[in-house]
This record gives structure tokens, sequence and C-alpha cells, in this order.
């Protein structure tokens, strides 16, 4: 199970530097090319540090409505020019995967990061804003693309954008794509959140005291024309530019921050910005309520702009997905694809892909051919790497947002000391750690910055933690805890790298008198006791727990932002990833300076201070970046039968599987 936040992973026949780099200018204009309405050129066209290539929007007839009863970077496989639809078009895809998707493929949920894994990413839903797995991945320079905005400006001050959408663009049952729609999935976002302020994926991005929406401002829109033809009095509120988010016609949306961010075209790069036909909400009985967002769409999907439908849904079993015939991208050439693979109309009519959570299972079904891709854990990963020659799995790059950490919380005793917390951190072998729960495929880490973002990672060149059981037992003598208390370690049910990195803790922390209880519980009460906000982990300290697994398994980013890490972890706004419940003053100066800053050099020496905080208060152990793509495993295939795919591109915080549409068969 991995929480969510990616960058596009491409197989390619050897692996390649990932640098990341990013210059930071404040102001960027994207532009598209007017030559035809589906073109994607190589011209570089923006004036920031976002070079963005031309596009622009597709002419698309109308779909039919589609039902739901109720789907290694490696050594060994290189990525080619993907074919555009005209080319030879394979029957069925199976894929099995170990989890099921939570909770089932609700997209009311993106918000928090949810459904994961979902299956339904880029061949469904596809994002407002895209990036560049080329230029991540062979030249490594994180950059954004047009998704289903076609382009984008930014004002001179940095802190308004405005967007541009895709003009042509339907939805698989034929309502069209347009500002509307996008304006009511992000207050629709909002109003799920309670109205908090910090809504936006836990980013405090906008001055909402002129807003007033909520259920009567829905209905007035849905009664009064929808958001396909509005009326005048829900043009007046959708169009209404003293709220921070507005359009300003059918195919332009403004967001206006309350400071400069650079990199807010990259919060679109995640499951929030994924798009989803909100007329479809509003007439199929809204979104629900904070406490319960509509379950019809559970197991009713949400018609989706991209190149495949899903036809059914059998919970907790499978998920079939068709070819879109009316995709808006289905003219694609194979130069327009090999541009931005993730518009890739696909290469398979058909897909499935079936939950199995038994590994054996998985396995035996890879050998047999009755699946062609695969993840494969712990269990059965020796098989896989001794028949190289029939299967081929995913690695990553040296540099990866793909972590692991361990989360020490801050408001249980004794781990409310800060000396108990040191000793902990200096009493777990890395090495040990890595081999026993990784299969020795992690490097090192030093949160909480994201290694692929190096303008901000380790801003204080900090060693990681030392393994040193003498200064581990001194700093425990230094607590003068006279009865120490056995310690909880919260991990997941049927998660092998979960309850393996809570086994190689419980026996390192014995080593210095430390006794450790393994609580192993299912998923669902996991993310019910110990995924919620930084508010929700005070209060529920005592369930959680001394020691835990954050996310319960492998962490990614939710957005393509150098700002995540730091919200997630270390944030007392942090929606659902700050398992240690942490919290200084120093260190918020740095969350907050992300969206509150525009001089590079003071926000990197603001958060210099508040690295070094956060390594001496211990909130955390870094476990390390990940290597393979699921920890202890990856995702293998059959050589014989897959030539390709791309991953999401947030290292799999959208889904642990290829995504769809980009397979390719040998």
């Amino acid at each position: 199970m991995v929480s969510a936040l990616v960058v596009i992973i491409v197989i390619v026949i050897a692996a390649v530097a990932a640098t990341y780099a990013l210059s930071s200018k404040a102001t960027s204009t994207v532009t598209t090319s007017s030559q035809s309405s589906t073109s994607i050129s190589s011209s570089q066209t923006s004036t920031s540090q976002f070079s963005t290539p031309s596009t622009s929007s597709s002419s698309s007839p109308t779909t039919s409505s589609v039902s739901s009863t109720t789907s290694s970077l490696t050594s060994s496989i290189i990525q080619t020019t993907s074919s555009s639809s005209s080319s030879v078009i394979h029957n069925t895809l199976t894929i099995d995967d170990s989890y099921w998707p939570e909770p089932d493929l609700n997209m009311l949920y993106g918000w928090e990061g949810l459904p994961w894994p979902n299956w339904a990413a880029y061949a469904v839903y596809q994002p407002l804003v895209d990036a560049n797995l080329t230029s991540l991945y062979q030249n490594g320079v994180q950059q954004y693309l047009p998704g289903l905005a076609a382009n984008w400006t930014v004002s001179a001050n940095g802190s308004s954008y405005t967007f541009n959408l895709r003009q042509g663009v339907n939805f698989s049952n034929g309502d069209p794509l347009n500002a509307f729609q996008v304006w009511m999935q992000m207050y629709g976002a909002y109003y799920l959140q309670a109205n908090a302020s910090a809504w936006f994926l836990s980013f405090d991005f906008f001055n909402m005291s002129n807003v007033n929406f909520g259920p009567s401002t829905i209905s007035m829109i849905n009664s009064s024309g929808g958001l396909l033809n509005p009326s005048q009095t829900s043009l007046a509120v959708m169009e209404n530019s003293s709220w921070p988010i507005y359009a300003t016609g059918p195919y332009q949306l403004v967001f206006n921050l309350m400071s400069p961010f650079d990199y807010f075209p990259g919060v679109f790069v995640s499951p929030f910005g994924l798009l989803y036909d909100t007329q479809y909400v509003l007439n199929n009985g809204g979104f629900g309520t904070p406490a319960s967002p509509n379950s019809l769409f559970n197991t009713t999907p949400i018609p989706g702009t991209g190149p495949y439908v899903i036809t059914q849904i059998s919970e907790n079993a499978y998920v079939q997905f068709a070819q879109n015939p009316n995709y808006w991208g289905r003219n694609l050439t194979q130069a327009q694809i090999a541009a931005q693979p993730t518009l890739d109309p696909g290469h398979v009519k058909n897909a499935i892909v079936y939950y199995k959570s038994d590994d054996v299972a998985r396995y035996t079904d890879l050998a047999d051919v009755a699946a062609q891709i695969v993840d494969i854990s712990e269990d059965n990963w020796q098989l896989v790497l001794q028949n190289s020659n029939l299967y081929s799995y995913l690695t990553l790059p040296n540099k990866s947002a793909l972590i692991a950490l361990i989360s020490l919380q801050t408001h249980l005793y004794p781990t409310n000391i800060t000396l108990v917390r040191q000793a902990i951190v200096h009493a777990i072998n890395y090495t040990q750690l890595s081999e026993g729960a990784y299969e020795g495929e992690t490097s090192p880490w030093v949160g909480p910055g994201d290694p692929t973002w190096p303008q901000f990672y380790d801003l204080g060149n900090l060693p990681p933690y030392s393994y040193n059981l003498t200064l581990a037992e001194q700093d425990l003598v230094e607590a003068n805890i006279t009865n120490m208390p056995t310690f909880t370690f919260t991990t997941v049910a049927g998660c092998s790298l979960c309850v393996n990195t809570a086994q190689v803790v419980q026996s390192d922390l014995a080593e210095i008198g430390i006794t450790v209880n393994i609580n192993v519980i299912t998923t669902g009460a996991f993310y019910s006791c110990c995924s919620g906000s930084y508010e929700q982990n005070v209060q529920n300290a005592a369930q959680m727990g001394q020691i835990g697994l954050v996310g319960g398994s492998l962490i990614a980013p939710y957005s393509l932002t150098p700002a995540s890490y730091w919200d997630f972890f270390v944030s007392n706004e942090s929606v659902d990833t700050n398992q240690a419940a942490y919290y200084n003053p120093i260190v918020q100066q740095c969350v907050n300076g992300f969206t509150s800053i525009s001089n590079i050099t003071q926000l990197q020496s603001i958060c210099t201070a508040a690295q070094q905080q956060i390594y001496n208060d211990a909130p955390y152990y870094w476990v390390g970046q990940m290597k393979l793509f699921t920890g202890d495993g990856s995702i293998v295939w059959q050589k014989s039968v897959i030539k390709s795919f791309y991953v999401d591109p947030l290292f799999s915080a959208l889904s642990d599987q290829p995504l769809i549409n980009t397979v390719t068969f040998v």
C-alpha cells in the first residue's frame, strides 16, 4: 500500500541519471501551437523553469454513455516510440494486483490521495497538468506539460494562474469538459473537507473569506442549467472574481493565490488533479456530505476523458476496462504520443485488473501467462530473480520519491520525550532493516525533503542517523525513565514488508531494553486510526501506538512539488501523513514559506534551520529511498509478451500498476 503522492517512469535499456534540476524564475507563460487541434511539438515556449512543448486541444465527437455494473527503469527492455491507434491492437491485457482500491474507485476522495491504487489513472481520468517523463528521466529536469489544460499563464507577481482548457474534449458519456465542470470539482473538494482553510492538498493557498459554497449553491447551479448550460444566475457565482477560483468563460479558469508559488501547476499532477464529470455527480445524488461522500460512485464510476472506460466492477475481485472509441486523442500520431505518452490511446481493446492478495496466486498466474503483468513481493521474489530469462521487473533510479519512514508519536509517552526518540533512531540498524524488509534495495535518505527536488533536499548536508547502540543507551539513561513501558508498533495486515520492518525494529530496540509489541490491523482500521489529519493523529495517539510505518507501507508524493513532503510529515496542517503528530514553529516557518516566499535563497535558509530542528527532534526514522517499486518486490512481466509501459508520474502515488493505456506488446 502506498499513500500516495508522481513522475512517469519509462522502461529503458539502461538506468538514466536522475539528477533533478530546476531554476528559480518566478513568472512563466505556457503557450500552445495553433497548427492543429491535437498537435504536440517540442518547441519550447515557456519563459520559466517549466518549459512546455506546444499543445492545443482536439475536437471530439459526442461519446456514447458507458455503463458500469457493479482492472526495470529496468535493464532489459527499452521504451520505443508508442504507436498510434492505427497500429496492431491486442484483445486483452490481464494484470494481477495485491491491493484492492480504497475506497473502491470513488473519485470524490481525490483530495485525500484516494482511491489507491487507482487503476483508472490516466487511462480513464486525466490530469489538468501533466509531467514530462522524458525530460525527467533522460535529462534530470522536472517539467510540467499541458494535460487537459491546453496552456496556462502566470501573473507578473506569480500569484495568479490562468488555465485554458482544451476545447472539444468530452467525457466518455458525452458531457463536454468545460471550466464550470472543473470549477465545481474544486469547490466540491472544498465542501467535502468541511470548508477547511487548507483544503487544497493541505496547502493554505487561498483566501476563502468571500466564499459561500455548500449544498444550497450546488442545488441552485444544478437546477438552473447545470454546468453544461449554466444560467446567468449560476454564471454570476462561477465567474465571481472575489472568490479565489473562478471561471472567465467556458474554457478558462483562474486561480488567485494569497502568495506566489512557483510550483503551483504541479499540484494538479496528483490524485486531486485527475478530472471527472461533475455534472454526472450532480445528476446522481451529488457529492454527499463531508462526513459521508456519495458512496454510489464506489462501484458506479464517474465518467472521465481518457482513452478507456470502466465497463464492469466486481467489488474486491476485478475491474474491467475497454477502449473509448470516441477518445479525443485517438488520432494522435506516433511522434505526438512519443512526446507525451500519457495521452496514448492504448494498444489493447480490453483490460482487466484482478485483486489477488496471495503472492503465490499472482506468481502462478504470471508463470502460466494467465496474467501478463503482476506485482510480486518477498514471498516469491527469488523465483523472479532465478527466472530472469522469462521475467523482467521494474526498478527505480537512484534518486526517487518513493520512500519509507517510521514515525515516533510525539504525543504519547514515552516517545513524547526527545531523548527517547533520539535513542530509537540510533538503535535501528539501517543495513539490517534494508536487507530484512526491503531486499537490500534501498538507498539512504535524510528527510523530510523529496530527493527529486535538489534545491530543497538535505539543505544542511546532514548524514543519516548513525547506528550507535552506545549513544542510544546514553540517551535513555539521560531520559531517566525508571519503568519503561512496552511500546506498540502498529502495522498493516497482508503487507510483508510492513511486518518485516516491525520485526527488525522490535529486535533492534530489544538491544537497548525496549520491548515492542507488534499490532497488526487491517488496512481499513489503519486508515481509520492512524492516517488522519494532524489534529486527529494528536487525538488518536494512544490508538496509534508509539511507532508506526508512515502510510502503512511506502510513501510517494501526492503532487509534483518540492513542498509536498514538508507539508506531509511535519506540518500542523497535514491532511493524513504526519503520523508523528509533530509540530515545531521553526519547522512550520519552512512549510508556510513554500507558499508565501518567492525568494529561493531566503526560503532555503529558513528550511535549512527547519531541517536541523527536525533532525534534532527525531520524530521520524528515515528508512530510505526505494529501488524496487513495491519495496520488497516490484511489478513483474512476461518478457515474451510485454514490451514496455509507463507508471504514474508520482512514483506509485496514483497506482502500483502500469498506466493501462501505455502498455505495449512484443
